[in-house]
C-alpha cells in the first residue's frame, strides 16, 4: 500500500509508576530525516527511537516528542533537615528576650525557613524505563503508520482519476492524428507545387517528398510510448511500499512525451488536447510530492 508523507500518532499510558506520552508526527522531505525530543535525563532513548521509526518509514522529516512524569510518588523522598531546623530555632531563641519578642514559634513559621526539606529520587531503571516508553513508541508509530496509509491511498486513488482522464486525452489525439497528418500532407504538397510550379520536377516526387515530411507530425510512437508509462505508472502504485522517487520519474517520461506530441502539433484541436494533458500531468506531479 501507498503512503502519505505526512502523518501523526499519539499514546498515552500509565505503566510501571510512569505516565508516558508519545507523539510521532512528519511532514513532507526529500529524505528520511529524524530528530527526538525527550526528558533531559533520558537522551539514551533517541537512537532507539530512530531505529525504530527507520523500520516503517523510509521518507519524511520525522518528529518524536516523548514526557515522562511519575504518575505515583514512590520514587521520591522527603526528609527533614531537622539538625538545620534546631539551629535556626535556638539562634531565634536566643535573640527573643533581648529583643523583647513573644515565643509564637509553629510548625507554619518553620516552614517559611529555606532548605530544611530534602527531596531524594531514587535512580530509575534504565533498562524497564526504555522497555516502557518503547512500547507507547511502537503504539504511536502504528497508529502513525495507519494515517499515512490511508492518506496514501485518497492520493493513489486521485491520481488514478486523473490518469482516466490523460488516457481519455490520449485517445482524442490518436482519433485527431491522422486526419492532421493528412491535411498537413496536403497543404505541403500544395505548397511544393507552388514554389516548384515552373520547374521541371516529377508529380509523384512532390508527392512522395510531401509524405515524408508529413509522417514527421505523426504522434503514434508517442502516444504508445504514453500508453506504456500509464500501465507503469498504475502497476507501480499496486505494487505499495515507497515508490514516489519511481513514480516521480515515470511522470517525467509521461511530460517528454506529452512535450514531443505538443512540439509536432499542426492542428489546434491537437494543440488544446495537448494543454489539457499537460495540465493533468502536473496536477499528478502534485500529489507526488506527498507520497513516500
Amino acid at each position: 500500500m501507498t503512503s502519505s508523507m505526512t502523518g501523526y500518532g499519539r499514546c498515552q499510558r500509565i505503566a510501571g509508576g510512569f505516565d508516558i506520552t508519545v507523539e510521532i508526527k512528519s511532514v513532507n522531505h526529500r529524505y528520511f530525516e529524524f530528530s527526538a525530543r525527550t526528558p533531559r535525563s533520558m537522551g539514551f532513548l533517541d537512537d532507539k527511537l530512530k531505529a525504530l521509526v527507520k523500520s516503517r518509514v523510509s521518507r519524511g522529516k520525522m518528529e518524536a516528542n516523548v514526557s515522562v512524569y511519575a504518575a505515583e510518588a514512590k520514587d521520591i523522598k522527603v526528609e527533614i533537615q531537622a539538625p538545620l531546623v534546631k539551629n535556626y530555632v535556638d539562634e531565634l531563641r536566643s535573640v527573643k528576650g533581648s529583643l523583647e519578642l513573644k515565643d509564637d514559634l509553629g510548625l507554619s513559621a518553620l516552614l517559611r525557613i529555606p532548605d530544611i526539606f530534602l527531596v531524594k529520587r531514587e535512580e530509575k531503571d534504565e533498562d524497564a524505563l526504555t522497555s516502557l516508553v518503547m512500547a507507547a513508541a511502537e503504539e504511536a508509530l502504528a497508529k502513525f503508520v495507519d494515517m499515512r496509509q490511508m492518506e496514501g491511498a485518497k492520493l493513489a486513488a486521485d491520481m488514478a482519476e486523473k490518469l482516466a482522464v490523460l488516457e481519455k486525452n490520449i485517445q482524442k489525439v490518436e482519433t485527431l492524428s491522422p486526419q492532421t497528418v493528412k491535411n498537413y500532407r496536403e497543404r505541403l504538397y500544395a505548397k511544393m507545387r507552388e514554389v516548384l510550379e515552373n520547374a521541371n520536377v516529377d508529380e509523384q516526387r512532390i508527392l512522395m517528398e510531401a509524405a515524408v515530411f508529413a509522417e514527421h507530425v505523426a504522434v503514434d510512437e508517442e502516444t504508445a510510448r504514453l500508453k506504456s508509462h500509464i500501465i507503469q505508472f498504475k502497476s507501480t502504485v499496486a505494487e505499495g511500499g515507497p515508490v514516489g522517487r519511481k513514480l516521480d520519474f515515470i511522470v517525467q517520461e509521461i511530460n517528454r512525451e506529452i512535450n514531443t506530441i505538443g512540439s509536432k502539433a499542426q492542428d489546434l484541436a491537437v494543440t488544446n488536447v495537448v494543454v489539457d494533458m499537460k495540465s493533468e500531468v502536473e496536477k499528478i506531479r502534485e500529489q507526488l510530492q506527498n507520497l513516500e
